[in-house]
């Protein structure tokens, strides 16, 4: 008798999603689509995208206000920065740049920490790292959190590399661990000893290199939605063979994207639940979590987003900090912002069609009540028609009672 070769079981299909099923699983994960869950507020927030990145720049507000107030509508801004801070409820640390992290993430960036420790320096060499290094955790220890300028140190000149001894030390030692940055003061970060900052429970480095890279590509898959290889390895700077190694252990499933032509991933909740909801109309950071990718932004919305900040004054082509214009689950234009007293300032102005203008006066009214302005002023636009036309829908807003 002939015997039958055992065949391997068939791999379970791939769900196909149209780009739009896409656009949609990724607003409603970065919790930009349905009704905003104002019980967790800005901390449940926080938890569900991991991380949410810090900036220098203040225009309207700082970066991680925005990503709060895109999401939340108008919380006051002391309130997000208590949310985030307060209670030993988050810690900065690396990740897609410098980010707030959620407290539980500590132990899932032990490999981060690790990675650091063996190298065994920063970019910045100090000359007796030892002592400069027992001189900071001796301060913290006596006296408790305290600033670069509050321990003794900083910048030796002018430049923002010429770092101190104490300031190298400092950094060094929040990259591996010893020490956490818990809140910023004067945009300074404040610094703390870890064995105090981090809750007992979290407080090790147990998990081995995978089990961290696998909970990192799951929370970034679920951020998501929808993604690829290159997206999930940005999302926390992770290297594509780490995403690799990690894929399958992380909960995530296969699909195929509509017009992608990549391999994609997404999360199980996502796929499971269907994502309808009601869509903000918003001004977004340029380093919020749904667009900071500028592939994947213009992957999934079609739309070509340039941070201009770094760029000579005479190259620039939509200004200084232009802000994505979020509405309707798309995104309609951009906005260049300022403020002049009580007045927001829309410096430049660009747009995708009339249809934009009703949207774009919106989340230009909303903002500026937010930062406690009375009026908005639309100083340049890039289509005539379209400038005149939204110069009308402002003031016909303004008119409105509150």
């Amino acid at each position: 008798m002939t015997a039958v070769p055992r065949t391997q079981p068939l791999p379970p299909p791939v769900t196909a999603l149209s780009r739009d099923d896409a656009r949609r699983m990724a607003l409603r994960a970065q919790g930009l689509m349905g009704a905003p869950d104002r019980r967790a507020g800005v901390r449940g927030a926080l938890r569900h995208l991991g991380a949410v990145q810090l900036d220098t720049i203040s225009v309207l507000a700082r970066s991680h206000e925005l990503v709060a107030y895109a999401r939340l509508g108008a919380v006051g801004r002391t309130a997000v920065e208590t949310a985030y801070w307060a209670d030993a409820h988050s810690f900065e640390y690396w990740s897609h740049a410098a980010c707030i992290l959620p407290i539980e993430e500590w132990p899932h960036f032990a490999f981060r920490r690790r990675a650091y420790r063996a190298k065994g320096h920063r970019w910045h060499i100090m000359e007796d790292s030892e002592r400069s290094c027992a001189a900071v955790l001796d301060r913290l220890t006596a006296d408790g959190p305290l600033t670069t300028s509050e321990l003794g140190g900083g910048r030796k000149g002018g430049e923002w590399w010429d770092w101190s001894e104490t300031k190298i030390a400092v950094e060094w030692l929040l990259d591996t661990g010893q020490v956490v940055c818990t809140e910023r003061r004067g945009w300074k970060r404040v610094y703390d000893l870890a064995e105090r900052a981090v809750p007992d429970a979290l407080l090790h480095d147990d998990l081995d290199d995978a089990e961290c890279l696998r909970r990192l590509v799951a929370q970034a898959g679920a951020a998501m939605g929808v993604a690829t290889r290159a997206d999930l390895a940005d999302y926390h700077r992770l290297k594509g063979e780490q995403v690799d190694a990690a894929i399958e252990g992380s909960g995530l499933v296969p699909v195929e994207v509509e017009g992608w032509g990549k391999p994609a991933w997404a999360d199980p909740a996502a796929l499971s639940a269907p994502p309808r909801g009601r869509h903000r109309t918003t001004l977004l950071s340029p380093f919020d979590s749904l667009v900071w990718d500028r592939p994947r932004t213009e992957r999934i919305f079609g739309f070509t987003h340039r941070l201009e900040a770094y760029v000579p004054r005479p190259r620039r082509i939509h200004g200084y900090f232009a802000m994505p214009v979020l509405s309707g689950g798309r995104l309609v234009g951009r906005v260049d912002p300022a403020r002049e007293g009580t007045t927001l300032v829309a410096r430049q102005v660009s747009m995708t069609g009339p249809k934009a203008v009703p949207r774009v006066a919106r989340a230009l009214h909303e903002a500026a009540t937010w930062v406690g302005c009375d009026s908005v002023r639309l100083d340049r636009c890039d289509n005539a028609q379209l400038a005149e036309a939204l110069r009308a829908e402002l003031t016909h807003m303004s008119d409105k009672p509150d």
